[in-house]
């Protein structure tokens, strides 16, 4: 019996559980690299197809990082306003080392530091974590959950037949509902009846 225990095994044991859920997460948040002059580039930003499946397994993986990434945007900007604007290894860069300002900056950049760490923790991939603290946690700083979205797809896959959906962030490919345009009937048609 499965008493409490939530999640699907995806027919594998743990540890390719564990890989398969980071893999996943690294390919969305790397399809929002530039790679144009990649081979491998994405075909959309933002999104990834996979099974139905897998992709609601992801889904809590990958809003876990962006709020981890989102919670450590204040700290970055306070670190980034006491860092100063001089070459690293330079003599005023090293007077600034060692002042007060020094451990100031320190204090307020620890939680960033930390933060970087369990993402690549979870992730496993230095680049995703680059690219998600970067331009994706921005993006999201004044929403508070809800990061992504699961569409299922009406085509099942090629040879076996499984369940496809889309898993993409929220925000990119939001569909915009316009109101119909009110239609306008002209006044020559009353005159021609009669």
């Amino acid at each position: 019996m499965r008493h409490k225990r939530r999640g699907r095994k995806l027919g594998r044991n743990p540890n390719h559980q564990r890989a398969l859920l980071r893999s996943l997460a690294s390919a969305l948040i790397l399809t929002e690299r530039d790679a144009e002059l990649d081979a491998n580039a994405p075909k959309v930003k933002g999104r990834i197809i996979t099974t139905l499946q897998k992709a609601k397994e992801v889904r809590p993986l990958v809003e876990r990082c962006v709020t981890i990434a989102r919670r450590a945007l204040p700290y970055q900007e306070s670190a980034d306003q006491l860092e100063p604007n001089v070459d690293r290894n330079s003599e005023k860069w090293r007077s600034w080392r060692n002042s007060d300002q020094w451990c100031e900056w320190n204090r307020t950049v620890a939680p960033v530091v930390a933060a970087r760490r369990r993402a690549l923790k979870l992730l496993g991939n230095k680049q995703a974590v680059r690219i998600l603290f970067d331009e994706i946690a921005p993006r999201f700083e004044d929403r508070s959950g809800g990061y992504t979205r699961v569409l299922r797809l009406a085509k099942p896959r090629l040879g076996d037949s499984g369940t496809q959906a889309i898993l993409e962030f929220v925000g990119t490919h939001d569909r915009v509902s316009r109101a119909a345009p009110k239609p306008a009937f002209e006044d020559d048609f009353d005159e021609t009846v009669e």
